[in-house]
C-alpha cells in the first residue's frame, strides 16, 4: 500500500523551526522532569486498586503522560471506533517511536517493542513502567520468551499492543504482517483489533514522521520536536473475532487488509 505524495520540505523554513524549538524544549523538559517523576512515583503506589470508571488510575497516568508527549510534538490526536475492552490483541502499522505513546494515550496495553527502546530517554523508562515485552530482534529464544508473555498478559485479562511488520519502514507502505505473533491470539481465543494510524491529512506526512535514511532515534527525536503540528489519526478498526478466521495466518491477512484499506481512505 502505498501512501500519498508528501511534501518534506520543512514548513516556514529554520526561522519557524526555532520558533517551535523554543516553544517545545521548555515543554519537554517540565513534561520530562516534573511530570514524569511524578507519574513515577504514582504508579509505585497501589494505585492500580483504584478505579477510575473502567480502567484503574496507574493505567489513566500512563496514558495521560504519553498523551502530552505526543502533544509536546506537536501532535494533535483523533480517534476514530471504539477500543475494544478486556483481552484483546491491537496490532497496528508501524511508522515511528511515536506509535507507541500514541496509542497508549487511547488505550492501555502492554507492547512488544525491540529491546533497544529501553535504553532510550524518557520513552524507555516509560514503556518499563507501562508493561512492555522487550524483544531481541532475530533471535527465535527471545521470541518464545515473548509469545508466553502475551499469552500470560491476555489470560490474566489484559491488553497486549503489537507491530507485526517488525520493525519501522520509510512510511510509503505497510509492509507483511508476520503471523507468527498472531499465535497468542489463537491460543487464547482473544479478538484481534487492527490499528490504522496516520500522521497528517490523509496520511500525509507518513515519511516525514518515519526515520530517515542513517537516521538514529536522537536524530529522529529532535528532528520531530521542530516539525509543524499536525494531526495524527488513531483508527480503531472492525476486529477480528475468534472463529471470523481460522488459523494466525488467516489472521493476519484480514488484520492487514483492514489496515490498509483505513488507510487508503480519503
Amino acid at each position: 500500500m502505498r501512501s500519498p505524495q508528501v511534501h518534506t520540505a520543512r514548513a516556514g523554513g529554520s526561522l519557524a523551526r526555532a520558533g517551535r524549538y523554543a516553544l517545545r524544549v521548555p515543554m519537554l523538559l517540565w513534561h520530562a522532569l516534573v511530570h514524569l517523576p511524578l507519574v513515577m512515583v504514582a504508579i509505585t503506589l497501589p494505585s492500580d486498586r483504584i478505579a477510575l470508571g473502567a480502567e484503574s488510575l496507574r493505567d489513566r497516568l500512563v496514558r495521560t503522560w504519553q498523551g502530552g508527549l505526543a502533544r509536546v510534538f506537536g501532535l494533535r490526536l483523533r480517534r476514530t471506533g471504539t477500543p475494544l475492552p478486556g483481552a484483546a490483541l491491537f496490532v497496528a502499522n508501524h511508522v515511528s517511536w511515536m506509535d507507541i505513546p500514541v496509542l497508549h494515550s487511547q488505550r492501555m496495553m502492554g507492547f512488544v517493542a525491540k529491546r533497544e527502546i529501553e535504553g532510550w530517554p524518557l520513552v524507555g523508562r516509560m514503556a518499563r513502567r507501562g508493561g512492555t515485552i522487550f524483544h531481541e530482534r532475530g533471535s527465535q529464544e527471545s521470541l518464545g520468551g515473548v509469545l508466553h508473555a502475551m499469552i500470560a498478559r491476555l489470560r490474566s485479562g489484559r491488553a497486549v499492543g503489537v507491530f507485526p511488520e517488525g520493525r519501522t519502514r520509510d512510511g510509503a507502505e505497510v509492509g507483511p504482517f508476520h503471523a507468527r505473533i498472531f499465535m497468542a491470539a489463537v491460543e487464547c481465543g482473544v479478538p484481534v483489533q487492527p490499528v490504522a494510524l496516520r500522521y497528517g491529512a490523509a496520511g500525509s506526512a507518513q515519511r516525514i514522521v518515519a526515520f530517515q535514511p542513517r537516521e538514529d532515534f536522537g536524530r529522529n527525536f529532535l528532528r520531530l520536536l521542530g516539525e509543524p503540528a499536525r494531526d495524527v489519526e488513531v483508527m480503531f478498526l472492525e476486529p477480528v473475532m475468534p472463529g471470523d478466521a481460522e488459523g494466525r495466518a488467516a489472521i493476519a491477512r484480514v488484520a492487514r487488509e483492514r489496515i490498509v484499506a483505513a488507510m487508503q481512505e480519503p
